[in-house]
């Protein structure tokens, strides 16, 4: 029987003997990896350059951390940064175990018909767009909307600052949670039936089936997927935020993301956004590394 080793060289040799074929297979995928995630990375020079379009970023006068400091001394940095967060985290909160409770909902349905049925319901969301979804938010609130009518009032929930916090998170919710669940629910299906037999067998309640023969299944997946979103806290996408932005609910709905968009496309204030934009990306990778380090801990050194 052959050792590691010897294993590692015949897989070696292998490559070695067939490179053409990686080569052919590998070259496109690097290729765009290259051209479109790696290149464009040499773009946050301008965060510390005080960038001029025409004399190119090279040829732009160096001023350091200039717009760093400018940005953390804004008065609007404390609003900024608490929106963004509270956006994340209660997000994460409220809509990190939907998607979870349905697939362990949808695993407890015997009809495969009635499942496919719910699952095609859940996941259409998804293929939404984004700004439909806020298009079909907005008309669902407005003054004359169903919601308005059924509840009798004519309240206009896109000019409050206190409800654009809670519209975001559910429309998000509702649109993610469905087509979230599929990985759960791929998990689940490799959970050990004759377990679950046992268990019923013993007497065990739905909460005791859930966290015996359930909840293993999916252990490792749920910890993956929570390091990834909570190591995203600050990533916000700012078109949804922008979507659903008033000039009224702006002490809410300003962010981070939708501020940079403002600065750098709209004001064309680039080395200040950028800058904006870098320092969002470092804090989202500490946070990364830190909810890696401490979920590795509570989890028998299991993370990333």
């Amino acid at each position: 029987m052959k050792t590691r080793g010897e294993k590692f060289s015949d897989v070696i040799t292998y490559i070695r003997k067939h490179w053409q074929l990686y080569v052919i297979f590998l070259m496109p995928a690097f290729l765009l990896t290259l051209i479109f995630k790696y290149i464009p990375m040499g773009g946050i020079m301008i965060a510390f350059v005080d960038y001029n379009p025409i004399r190119g970023i090279l040829a732009s006068r160096w001023v350091g951390f200039k717009y760093f400091q400018r940005f953390l001394s804004s008065p609007d940095f404390l609003t900024y940064l608490a929106n963004t967060l509270k956006l994340s985290i209660f997000g994460l909160a409220w809509g990190f175990p939907v998607p979870i409770i349905l697939a362990l909902i949808l695993n407890r349905i015997s009809s495969s018909k009635l499942r496919q049925r719910l699952q095609t319901i859940l996941y259409l969301p998804n293929f939404i767009s984004v700004i439909v979804l806020c298009g079909l938010v907005r008309i669902l609130l407005s003054v004359t909307g169903p919601i308005n009518q059924l509840l009798g009032s004519q309240i206009n929930f896109m000019t409050m600052p206190g409800a654009f916090r809670s519209i975001y998170i559910v429309s998000g919710i509702w649109q993610g949670a469905g087509w979230a669940s599929i990985m759960y629910t791929a998990a689940l299906a490799g959970a050990s039936q004759e377990l679950r037999e046992a268990a019923v067998m013993d007497g065990a309640n739905l909460w005791q089936q859930i966290k015996v023969v359930e909840w293993p299944a999916i252990k490792d997946m749920v910890v993956i997927q929570f390091i990834m979103q909570a190591g995203n806290i600050m990533s916000i996408g700012f078109e949804k935020a922008y979507a659903l932005q008033t000039d009224l609910n702006l002490a809410s709905s300003e962010i981070i993301s939708t501020y940079v968009y403002k600065k750098g496309l709209i004001d064309g204030d680039y080395s200040f956004s950028t800058a904006v934009g870098l320092f969002n990306t470092v804090i989202n990778v500490i946070l990364l590394i830190i909810v890696n380090k401490v979920v590795s801990k509570m989890n028998d050194g299991k993370g990333l």
